[in-house]
């Protein structure tokens, strides 16, 4: 007998088991090389990067099990829509051709169970541009909400994404429906910061973390998602403050944030447990850099 599913249930996908942090930037330039996240949250050595090197893409899940790494500034620093997929191993495939305007610290996320999204970043006429299941990335859709750099995103509610904050810097979000569209600002709750970054958690929830705030500077505060969309007050942050790290889900239900430039670049990381609390660091494995990108696979 088939069991009876209800009509308003949302599908979903039990993956998010283990990680990638890839790119990136440091004192010797542009990077391609990745670090492996276990799930059980352990970062491996580097691994020889595949694809052009760059600097400021951005990364999400796709297809329930992969990943996508997407756009940033090129081998000559010059502003790229290239991408490269994540196998449902980590495995890391050459440069596809780029769809959509190119373009640098934008923000991406899953949304939909099983497809992504790319949206703002470093150009005057900001996009969008939807991921299908099998990896595919389509032509741009006009912007929703306020242009702005240095965003970030993650997935909540099971189906649905979030932008959040970015240059201004400010704290306003954009909610993405289960089919990818992007609504209209919401007025911002917590400290105004650009080059953060955020990653699921709990299975529907998310977290922004750490950034900078153009004031007092560095920060490492948090804000929490539920799983409606709605952030949360700051919260005080734990770890080394800095600025431009990468974050993704790993274990199912649990979080990491890694990487970053303190005034110089760093590879320590901080765990984020099931509830959303944060970890203290974690000693850097891997090359120290900033301006990287990460997504869950598997």
């Amino acid at each position: 007998m088939f069991p009876i599913i209800p009509a308003n249930s949302v599908a979903s996908f039990t993956q998010n088991d283990e990680g990638i942090f890839g790119f990136g930037e440091n004192s010797g330039g542009n990077q391609s090389m990745t670090n492996l996240v276990s799930n059980t949250g352990v970062v491996s050595a580097d691994v020889t990067g595949v694809g052009s090197v760059r600097y400021s893409p951005a990364a999400c899940e796709y297809g329930g099990d992969k990943g996508i790494f997407g756009y940033g500034y090129g081998p000559g620093y010059e502003m790229a829509s290239m991408t490269n997929l994540v196998s449902n191993t980590g495995v890391v495939s050459s440069d596809v051709a780029g769809v959509g305007t190119a373009r640098t610290v934008l923000g991406a996320c899953e949304y939909g169970v099983d497809k992504g999204i790319f949206s703002f970043g470093s150009t005057v006429l900001v996009c969008t541009n939807l991921v299908s299941n099998t990896g595919v990335v389509g032509s741009d859709i006009a912007q929703v909400g306020t242009a702005r750099a240095e965003v970030a995103a993650c997935e909540y509610g099971n189906d649905k994404g979030i932008f959040g904050y970015g240059g201004g810097p400010v704290s306003i979000t954009n909610l993405v429906s289960d089919t990818g569209v992007v609504s209209s600002d919401v007025a911002g709750v917590g400290t105004a910061r650009e080059g953060l970054k955020a990653c699921s958690y709990g299975e529907d929830k998310g977290i922004f973390g750490y950034g900078d705030d153009k004031v007092g500077g560095l920060t490492a505060v948090t804000n929490l998602v539920s799983d409606a969309g709605v952030v949360s007050s700051d919260v005080t942050g734990v770890g080394t403050a800095r600025r431009l790290p990468a974050g993704c889900e790993y274990g199912g239900d649990k979080g990491i944030f890694g990487f970053g430039y303190t005034g110089s670049d760093t590879g320590v990381t901080n765990l984020v447990s099931n509830t959303g609390v944060v970890a203290s660091d974690t000693a850097a494995v891997g090359t120290a850099r900033r301006s990287l990108a990460a997504c869950s696979f598997n």
